[in-house]
């Protein structure tokens, strides 16, 4: 199980971040003491960071210098409301190995965070680690995640960005109750508005593209893809 280190200071953003990368397996570890990130990130007990840069008393981007400093070699990816040009440079040349702005989708910094440990993994030539899965597969239904593509008994469905993003939440967790706040977090970000309708309106869209009651309501909960 990968370990992950999240330095942020907003309590709703930690518990958004956390929520998601447990329920995709991931271990995490949460702070904004910037005197402990160093210590925990020397321990060896982590494989990335999540590092925000507008933390009290100190600034993320010397925290990243000082992280680099004491030879923290792993992947390092930036969360920030900074979209400044110069910001980002100053990010990457100091060490960063990427940079998201919020607000932020959560399948966008899953796909990055992926992304990242798998190339850590390959440069340090971890054993024994199975490679991450770029396909999901439920009966005749097929998601390639590297082409973004979906096919039904071999035939082509075309989807857009939202609704691959949605049915790519239910193929990872088949046969479970996904509840709309959770589709809402993995899909649309934590920034959204939870009274919002979006989740139904798309699930409705969906369904129209795919067979029968494959994805299943869940009167007062949420949604389910039959397996």
């Amino acid at each position: 199980m990968n370990r992950i280190l999240i330095v942020e200071d907003e309590p709703r953003i930690v518990i958004f971040l956390e929520k998601g990368l447990r329920a995709n397996g991931f271990a995490t570890t949460s702070t904004s003491d910037v005197k402990e990130v160093t210590n925990l990130a020397l321990t060896g007990n982590f494989d990335l960071i999540l590092l925000d840069l507008g933390l009290p008393k100190k600034d993320g981007l010397t925290v990243l210098e000082e992280l680099r400093g004491q030879g923290v070699t792993i992947p390092i990816i930036i969360l920030t409301a900074r979209d400044d040009i110069r910001d980002k440079v100053k990010g990457l040349s100091q060490g960063a190995d990427d940079y998201i702005t919020k607000p932020f989708h959560f399948e966008e910094l899953l796909a990055r965070i992926r992304l990242r440990l798998r190339s850590q993994n390959r440069n340090t030539n971890t054993l024994n680690t199975s490679p991450a899965k770029t396909t999901l597969q439920v009966g005749e239904l097929v998601v390639d995640l590297r082409t973004r593509s979906v096919k039904l008994n071999e035939q082509e469905i075309e989807l857009p960005a939202k609704e691959f993003n949605l049915l790519e939440v239910f193929m990872r967790h088949p046969g479970q109750v996904i509840t709309r706040q959770q589709i809402l977090d993995r899909v649309w970000g934590y920034n959204y508005d939870p009274g919002s309708n979006i989740v139904d309106v798309y699930v409705g869209l969906l369904r129209k593209k795919l067979p029968g009651e494959l994805i299943e309501t869940v009167r007062g909960v949420g949604y389910r893809l039959r397996i």
